[in-house]
C-alpha cells in the first residue's frame, strides 16, 4: 500500500474515533448532566403529570354529580307532576353520552342549555293542573347560584360535629337581606325564638305545600293574614349557634319533607338552576 493510502486510512480511523468517542461523551453526558431547557421540561411534566391526577379525580366527582342530576331531574317530574319526564334523549344521546367529545363539566353545562324544552313541558302540565301549582319562586331577590348551600339529607353539622339530618336548603345572605314568600298562601305559624332555627315564619300555600323560612331576623308578616308571592314576611338574621347569616329554607309537601331546589326552576334560567342543583348536592356542610 503507498504512503498515501496509508496516510488515509489512518485519518478515516482518526476520525470515526473521535465521532465515536464524541456521540459516547454525549451520552454520557445526557444520562448525568441536564441542560436548563431540559430542566426545565422535566420539571413541567412532573407539575402536569400531578395535575392530571387531580383533574381525573375532579372529573370524576363532576362525572358523579351530572349522573346524580340527571337522576334527580326524573324525581322532580314525578313529585311534581306524577308522570314521567320528557324525553331526554335530544341530550343524553348527542351531548351527555359523548364523553369522548366533551368533558363532564361541559356535560352539565349542555344539560342546561338543553332543558328549555323541558321546561315548556312543565309549564304545559302546569297550565292543565292549576288548582295544585306548587310553590316555584325563590325566597331571596337577585339571587346567584354561588348562594346555595347545601340541601337535604345527611350533612355534616357544624354545631355537633358529625352527620346529621338536614331538612331545608341554606342560603347565604347578609344579615338583614330582605325574606319573601314562594307563593301565595296564609300564614299559618309564626315561632319566635333564640334557639335552634330561631325565629321561624310558615306559610301555608294550600294542596298540601308548607312552606318554612328559619332563622329570621325581623318578622313582618302576621300570623293569619294573606300573603302573596314575592310579599316580604322578614329579614334574614342569626343564631348563636349558626356559623353565619343565612336563610335556612325548608318545604313541605303533605307533612313530607321536600328537597325545595326542586321547585326553583320556574324562578331561574336552565344554566343558573344546573349550577344551583350542583352546589346543592356537592354541598357537603350545613350552615345550621
Amino acid at each position: 500500500m503507498s504512503k498515501a493510502g496509508k496516510l488515509l486510512g489512518a485519518l478515516a480511523r482518526y476520525l470515526v474515533a473521535t465521532v465515536s468517542l464524541s456521540v459516547l461523551l454525549y451520552i454520557l453526558f445526557a444520562l448525568f448532566f441536564s441542560t436548563e431547557e431540559e430542566s426545565r421540561l422535566q420539571r413541567e411534566n412532573a407539575l402536569y403529570k400531578s395535575l392530571y391526577r387531580s383533574m381525573k379525580e375532579k372529573d370524576r366527582l363532576i362525572s358523579d354529580v351530572v349522573d346524580g342530576l340527571v337522576v334527580k331531574d326524573s324525581d322532580i317530574y314525578l313529585e311534581l307532576f306524577e308522570t314521567l319526564p320528557p324525553s331526554l334523549d335530544a341530550i343524553t344521546a348527542a351531548d351527555l353520552v359523548a364523553d369522548n367529545a366533551s368533558s363532564a363539566s361541559e356535560r352539565l353545562m349542555l344539560m342546561a342549555s338543553g332543558v328549555d324544552n323541558n321546561f315548556a313541558e312543565i309549564f304545559r302540565l302546569l297550565k292543565e293542573r292549576r288548582d295544585s301549582i306548587p310553590p316555584l319562586s325563590l325566597p331571596l331577590k337577585d339571587m346567584s347560584y354561588v348562594q346555595t348551600g347545601a340541601s337535604v339529607g345527611l350533612k355534616h353539622n357544624p354545631v355537633h360535629k358529625l352527620q346529621m339530618q338536614h331538612d331545608g336548603i341554606d342560603f347565604i345572605a347578609p344579615q338583614g337581606a330582605p325574606v319573601y314568600a314562594v307563593g301565595n298562601g296564609y300564614v299559618s305559624k309564626v315561632t319566635r325564638s333564640r334557639k335552634n332555627l330561631g325565629n321561624v315564619v310558615e306559610i301555608n300555600h294550600g294542596n298540601g305545600f308548607v312552606s318554612r323560612y328559619c332563622l329570621l331576623g325581623d318578622v313582618t308578616a302576621i300570623q293569619g293574614r294573606y300573603v302573596k308571592a314575592g310579599q316580604k314576611i322578614g329579614s334574614v338574621g342569626v343564631t348563636a349557634a349558626i356559623q353565619a347569616p343565612h336563610l335556612h329554607f325548608e318545604l313541605l309537601c303533605n307533612g313530607v319533607v321536600c328537597d325545595p331546589v326542586n321547585y326553583l326552576f320556574a324562578s331561574l334560567t336552565p344554566e343558573e338552576y344546573a349550577r344551583m342543583m350542583y352546589m346543592s348536592v356537592s354541598t357537603t356542610q350545613s350552615l345550621d
